[in-house]
């Protein structure tokens, strides 16, 4: 997998802020890590098991919980792979005791091309660990892409 140094490019209120962006960063990358690699287990991990909710642009309706997209992810475990992949303009914004974190991700994987904004809310939950409580992967500029030519996901 190519690796890019994360760097959080947004400006920060604090030291001590600009720490915990890289730290959710880095985070997310250990999940597409993972995915890229056909591992569904780091967002499994990274989404909270106790308040969940996630939109995708092939999903017609919002899951509303963790054991539902766990069963999403069982379907395309060992489906999904891409040698590299571009993270691109992650910015942090902070509230208390949670985070959002936003990028864009460019990938060319053996499912689809992928050319999404992405937002991730960030909770720190009450063992002080960081979870995703809600999810939103949304294509950029859907007018262009050319649907009829994606791979089947499932």
């Amino acid at each position: 997998m190519e690796q890019q140094k994360v760097t959080a490019i947004w400006q920060y209120n604090s030291e001590e802020e600009y720490r915990l962006a890289e730290y959710i960063i880095g985070l997310e990358k250990a999940a597409l890590n993972k995915w890229f690699k056909g591992d569904t287990s780091g967002y499994e991990q990274l989404w909270s098991k106790h308040s969940f909710s996630y939109f995708d642009a092939v999903v017609t309706k919002r899951v509303d919980n963790h054991a539902t997209i766990a069963e999403f992810l069982k379907t395309i475990e060992g489906k999904l792979f891409a040698d590299s992949y571009d993270f691109s303009n992650p910015r942090v914004q902070f509230g208390q005791d949670m985070a959002v974190l936003t990028y864009q991700l460019f990938a060319k994987t053996t499912l689809i091309d992928m050319e999404y904004n992405c937002i991730e809310v960030f909770q720190k939950e009450t063992d002080g660990e960081w979870h995703v409580i809600h999810s939103t992967w949304s294509f950029i500029r859907p007018m262009d892409k050319k649907f009829g030519t994606e791979k089947e996901i499932v």
